[in-house]
């Protein structure tokens, strides 16, 4: 699924975001990434869905090594990979059902297949009777439901969550951590990187920590193991 192999990440103004990274991710896994604020994590995050490239190593996603993928490709890499981010990324104008239904348009899905499948994930998310809302007449809950929604609607093999929960309060946070979960048991892979200590230790999945650009903690059943 995902594969570093020695990977380095140096920005132009000199500054080692990570280090020496090893690590492997196998399908079906849950885990979290963490660590204290710039640490790293939301670069090794970018690296797993190709917004960034290392400078130094080698990224492999579903086997393709991100840095050989000539720009054009990347849309085609990213097909399988879906994101979701902590300020959700909805196009304001385009109520949840088109932000759902534009990334099946984008990979050029049948249109007898779009509303099929659109219907069928906002069900899954709990938004069937909320499809045709504008993103400003959602909560912060419900539009981290849609971003969930287009992230899962072309079948990804991995997830890719940017601090999920960073916006929402403490029940709408469980609410989503629970439709991973769902998400998690029904075969897709989640890498998600989060400052929610209480989340991670209720959890108890996959925990791989870095500091300063290396990966410190690699365990199975882990812990959060950062003060607030």
């Amino acid at each position: 699924m995902i594969e570093m192999h020695d990977v380095w990440k140096v920005y132009s103004n000199g500054v080692e975001a990570l280090r020496g990274i090893d690590l492997r991710v196998d399908q079906g896994e849950f885990v979290y990434i963490v660590g204290p604020s710039g640490s790293g994590k939301s670069t090794l995050i970018k690296l797993m869905y190709r917004e960034e490239v290392p400078t130094h190593g080698i990224v492999l996603i579903n086997g393709i090594n991100v840095k050989r993928v000539r720009d054009w490709k990347i849309p085609h890499v990213r097909r399988k990979i879906g994101v979701v981010f902590q300020d959700y990324k909805l196009l304001p104008n385009l109520t949840a059902f088109e932000n759902v239904a534009f990334a099946m348009e984008a990979v050029e899905a049948p249109r007898r297949k779009i509303r099929t499948r659109v219907e069928e994930v906002l069900e899954l998310v709990g938004l069937t009777e909320r499809m045709h809302a504008l993103p400003s007449q959602l909560s912060g809950g419900e539009q981290q439901r849609v971003s969930i929604a287009r992230a899962i609607v072309n079948n990804p093999t991995f997830i890719i969550a940017d601090e999920p929960t960073g916006n929402l309060d403490p029940e709408n946070s469980w609410d989503i951590m629970y439709l991973l979960e769902e998400i998690n048991i029904r075969g897709t892979t989640v890498v998600m990187a989060t400052h929610n200590k209480d989340i991670v230790n209720t959890m108890r999945q996959r925990v791989i920590a870095i500091e300063q650009g290396v990966i410190v903690r690699d365990e199975l059943g882990g812990e959060y193991g950062y003060e607030d």
